[in-house]
């Protein structure tokens, strides 16, 4: 048996649930569509607070089909998962830059913590798990597992966050700015 084995239920949910919040975060953002936006300012929120949730649920998708693979040693395993960490701090480096930059909304501490931080620890978890893997398999899956939760918890609260944001903020500026019918 290898040691993977003792996880397949593990990714399997967890990349199962992945997959559908991607597909809830694309209805959201179908609906938020509906919204009108000032014009020129909704890219560059969407690149740094919507997106990077598609991309963090995605890295949970991957990692999950990957580790739910049939390997027969965790080498093969770990060093693409390893690779899935690498692009994926620079990737959040990325994006912090995009935070920083946009126009559009002033990040406050919790929105660095979510979209920023937490995202960059999991990929350096998954980055440095790969470099355990080989002396301390069990520790390198634990570190991994929690790697893939971070990222799909920080989605949720991301999409949530924006979600919200979009109803109670955006939607009664906008409201109040329309004329009377």
């Amino acid at each position: 048996m290898t040691p993977l084995a003792g996880w397949q239920n593990f990714y399997v949910i967890v990349g199962s649930s992945a997959g559908a919040l991607i597909g809830l975060q694309f209805v959201v953002i179908a609906l938020l569509a509906n919204i009108p936006r000032v014009a020129g300012r909704g890219q560059s929120g969407a690149s740094a607070f919507a997106t990077p949730n598609i991309v963090h649920f995605g890295t949970v998708l991957l990692v999950s089909a990957l580790l739910s693979a049939p390997w027969q040693t965790i080498h093969g395993a770990a060093v693409i998962w390893g690779l899935v960490g690498l692009v994926g701090i620079v990737y959040e480096v990325f994006i912090a830059w995009r935070m920083r930059t946009q126009t559009v909304y002033r990040p406050v501490f919790e929105d660095w913590v979510f979209h920023a931080a937490l995202p960059l620890a999991a990929y350096a978890t998954l980055l440095g798990s790969a470099f355990t893997a080989r002396a301390r398999v069990g520790l390198a899956l634990a570190a991994v597992a929690a790697a893939v939760l971070v990222l799909l918890f920080a989605g949720i609260h991301n999409a949530w966050d924006a979600a919200t944001y979009h109803i109670f903020v955006v939607r009664p500026r906008q409201d109040d700015s329309e004329p009377p019918k």
